[in-house]
């Protein structure tokens, strides 16, 4: 094969081209667009953003690229450029699953190669869809099973190909030559001369039959407890859904149900079809394709109060945040109307006169103190964060948020922390936890950023809508989104901060953030930047008070000197742990009077 390679068509080249059959597509029905042109503006686009490394960190960008291939398909389903479409379909969700490391998107790759190899087995690139597979398998999912089968079909079945010595090389560097050469030939004899690694089934006839353009569900995971569930559907485009709560069915023991339809989708080959839950709210999640192109999730309630379903994007995901029944938590006569974390810092409840002991008791049940705080370091494993200066965010998040944990511990709160390793944890995965295990604050560690190296100062946000350029920058950074995305997720917000502590994490900013610059400043000139809001994923559906901290700019040369400093890292813990003992003291002694 090869592909010709856009290094020689010039950005604006691709441009032009894009602009053209852009004019076309206003002009006259997509029909009448030809695959021929559908197909050259999407590997110009492929290529482009394979070298631009800014615009290719955002999903929607290589969904748009897919989008492009998948029209090409549309146009001509059995002509010649359908082969080449679902091979650069294939290469697209590789080059999102190097970026994301999610396997969703390389199983959909591996899909991808597979349906060129099944409909056009004899075309020219086939040897090359073996080979990217093969090359998936065994770095990506680690089945090296099924990576030396393609590669040893490449050595059978294409003997003549331009692949052929490659396959070589790597199946011969893999292991297991000779039985996966005689396996491929059909001389093989037990499985057990190879790897107990499974080999993952091809996608059936009716799978490759499946209309272009359909997204996919892909996971469906959940983070849960007896008073709070977070359920999130992961796909791998955008889609339209539409969701019902349908009542209970005593004679059949059936309960509440709620039902979500996302709509031009197919499941997912790694979504369970039930899953089990049982945790004092949900019984359980099931999943299913309710038509040729809708995918339908149920949620059976053991017991619920109210419920949230919210859309986030890169990747695209639909959250359905359950909670529990209102008194479901047992709790003094005098307080039998103000559950747990339910009860803001400035109710109206004052406890009778001269009765301590009650009132230290209604203090823990209206959630008006703090004794567990959740630290989530920001980024993790493959996700760095901010680099300059020879520093990763990551690395000084977690080392900061162990040496605030510690000072805290000592102070006589319990810590808990969102990852105390390098691992990744999606951003909304971490409030669940913290709403979860039932934590009473919630911080976030973070380093900023900024394209001028003059920026520098500490700031401290917390949720809402974001009412500056600068907090709608930020916002997108440490959502991994487009600026413009903000938009759509503050109306969003609007509906989600109803019962939000929204007062009682803009009073903890302010705290942490006066104290903190007054700490610092006793040995460091340390410009004040103040507190902001903004509408951050990480903070989204806290039950508690939530701060994130940008601790400082890691783009300046002398903060990022300042960050490597035990010592100044010592002195930024040491003004938090004083702005959180500002604030436990302000609540306590508000609701005692």
């Amino acid at each position: 094969m090869k592909p010709f390679h856009a290094a020689n068509i010039r950005p604006l080249t691709a441009l032009v081209l894009c602009t053209l059959v852009a004019l076309v597509l206003w002009a006259s029905p997509a029909r009448a667009v030809s695959a021929k042109s559908y197909f050259t503006v999407g590997h110009s686009e492929f290529h482009a953003l394979v070298k631009n490394a800014r615009k290719a960190k955002y999903r929607s960008n290589w969904q748009k690229v897919e989008k492009t291939f998948s029209n090409c398909l549309k146009a001509a389903p059995n002509g010649p450029y359908a082969p080449k479409a679902l091979y650069y379909i294939g290469r697209v969700y590789e080059e999102l699953g190097a970026r994301s490391g999610l396997k969703s998107d390389f199983r959909r790759a591996v899909d991808y190669y597979g349906r060129v190899l099944s409909r056009y087995p004899r075309h020219g690139w086939a040897d090359d869809c073996l080979f990217r597979r093969a090359d998936v398998y065994a770095k990506r999912l680690k089945e090296t099973t099924a990576a030396r089968l393609d590669l040893a079909s490449i050595i059978v079945d294409y003997p003549r190909s331009d692949m052929r010595d490659k396959a070589e090389v790597a199946l011969k560097q893999l292991g297991k030559y000779q039985w996966a050469i005689d396996k491929v030939s059909g001389r093989a004899g037990s499985a057990k001369q190879a790897d107990k690694t499974p080999v993952r089934q091809q996608p059936t006839s009716s799978a490759h039959k499946d209309p272009s353009g359909l997204a996919h569900l892909d996971v469906v995971r959940f983070t849960s407890s007896d008073e709070y569930t977070r359920v999130v559907l992961e796909l791998d485009a955008q889609v339209k859904y539409r969701y019902q709560m349908l009542g209970p069915n005593p004679a059949v023991n059936r309960p509440h149900r709620l039902y979500i339809d996302l709509q031009d989708s197919r499941l997912g080959h790694d979504v369970t079809a039930a899953t089990t839950v049982s945790d004092g709210i949900l019984r359980s999640i099931r999943t299913g394709q309710y038509s040729k192109d809708t995918t339908r999730v149920v949620l059976d309630f053991l017991n619920m109060q109210d419920y949230k379903i919210f859309p986030l994007q890169n990747p695209y995901r639909i959250v359905i945040d359950v909670y529990s029944p209102d008194g479901k938590s047992p709790a003094p006569a005098v307080a039998k109307a103000a559950p747990a974390h339910k009860t803001p810092a400035n109710s109206d409840y004052r406890p009778p006169k001269g009765s301590k002991q009650m009132a230290g008791s209604l203090l823990e049940q209206l959630g008006l103190t703090v004794r567990t705080i959740m630290i989530d370091a920001g980024h993790g494993g493959k996700d760095p964060g901010a680099m300059a200066n020879g520093l990763r965010e990551k690395d000084i998040n977690l080392r900061f948020a162990k040496l605030l944990g510690g000072k805290l511990k000592r102070k006589g709160f319990q810590i808990i922390y969102t990852r105390d390793t390098d691992v990744f944890i999606p951003l909304e995965k971490r409030t669940a936890m913290a709403n979860a295990q039932k934590a009473d604050l919630f911080l976030s560690i973070h380093c900023n950023a900024n394209h001028s190296s003059k920026v520098h100062g500490l700031e401290t946000y917390s949720l809402n809508l974001a009412k500056t350029d600068a907090a709608v920058r930020i916002a997108a950074r440490e959502n991994a989104v487009d600026p413009r995305a903000i938009s759509d997720l503050q109306f969003i917000l609007t509906d989600l901060m109803v019962n939000s502590k929204i007062k009682e994490s803009r009073d903890l900013a302010s705290d942490v953030q006066t104290n903190t610059i007054k700490r610092v400043r006793k040995a460091y000139p340390l410009k004040n930047k103040g507190t902001r809001e903004a509408p951050f994923y990480v903070l989204m559906g806290a039950k508690m008070p939530s701060v994130l901290v940008e601790i400082g700019y890691i783009t300046n040369k002398t903060e990022a000197a300042r960050l490597r400093s035990d010592k100044y890292l010592d002195h930024l813990a040491n003004g938090i742990v004083d702005g959180i003992l500002a604030y436990k003291s302000q609540i306590e002694r508000y609701a005692m009077n």
